[in-house]
């Protein structure tokens, strides 16, 4: 519930306007958010009957000066160009430059940047060293706003989940694999943290807190088995068998395998412990409680 992602954060300042661009899944619960607080928020989408477009933005159209007119912060939600370009800075950064009312720009961008590092725990000081093609263009992207000298911050996240987009989804579905690789871990971040921290550093960046980069990761890095193992068994839908690594790999996508190639730790010592926010799923557990809460009552 919005309520669950606003009761510990304070209302956004007066006339504040938000415009997202990429109103997707993460887009969208900012938005919901946003507004709840107070603000006056516009999400991009693709196409115009999209759900949840305001308006519609593509890096081969212009964009009308209404829709930044006032506005006073921005959420990049768009991934890279195959170029490596960001698509919103492509068309809009002299337009974001010469805004007189900008007070903070965010960037959500992937925990992918910090590369293979075999297990071991990355922090926000931790040299990023992207090895996938995707990786290596968010990074690309983070270089172009942080070169902006905007009032940015880049947030690094790991694999999203939340209602409609879970373990049960994919046991549903019957798509869910065991894939067995001893040592292997993920973080994840579930949907309403997203917002949740987004607005919190919104906030806080208007105190003069403003670290340029921060993790946004759970408290939690644990290896698939047990998420999916948990699932079931809060669901009490049977587990398929589990596959070792070496096999799946064969049937799996060049997508997937590049998951599953990269092993690491997200530290979010920084968003929690020294900027103070306070996760609303601190785990997969109670992350998982909350979508299976929510698939009951879609049922």
């Amino acid at each position: 519930m919005i309520e669950d992602i606003v009761k510990q954060l304070d209302p956004l300042e007066p006339k504040s306007k938000l415009i997202i661009f990429g109103g997707g899944y993460s887009g969208q619960r900012v938005a919901s958010a946003g507004r709840y607080l107070g603000a006056n928020v516009l999400c991009s989408r693709r196409k115009e009957k999209s759900k949840g477009a305001d308006f519609t933005f593509n890096v081969d159209q212009e964009l009308s000066d209404e829709i930044l007119e006032g506005a006073t912060h921005v959420l990049s939600c768009i991934p890279p160009l195959l170029s490596g370009e960001d698509p919103v800075l492509l068309r809009l950064k002299s337009q974001l430059l010469n805004s007189k009312n900008l007070k903070w720009v965010g960037y959500l961008s992937t925990t992918g940047v910090y590369g293979d590092t075999q297990g071991e725990w990355v922090n926000e000081n931790t040299s990023p060293n992207p090895q996938q093609e995707r990786s290596i263009r968010r990074f690309s992207c983070e270089k172009q706003w942080l070169a902006t000298q905007l009032p940015i911050q880049i947030l690094r996240i790991p694999g999203i989940y939340g209602p409609g987009r879970s373990a049960y989804e994919s046991l549903l579905k019957g798509t869910a694999k065991m894939i067995d690789k001893p040592g292997q871990v993920f973080s994840r971040i579930h949907v309403d943290d997203i917002a949740g921290a987004v607005l919190f550093l919104i906030n806080l960046y208007s105190q003069g807190n403003n670290p340029s980069v921060v993790n946004v990761a759970d408290n939690l890095p644990s290896n698939n088995l047990e998420v999916i193992d948990y699932a079931a068994k809060l669901a009490k839908i049977s587990l398929p068998s589990k596959v070792p690594f070496e096999i799946a790999k064969k049937t799996m996508s060049p997508m997937a395998l590049s998951f599953w190639q990269e092993n690491r730790k997200v530290d979010n010592n920084l968003l929690c412990k020294k900027l103070g926010y306070s996760l609303i799923y601190p785990d997969f557990k109670s992350g998982l409680k909350n979508c299976f809460s929510k698939l009951k009552i879609n049922e």
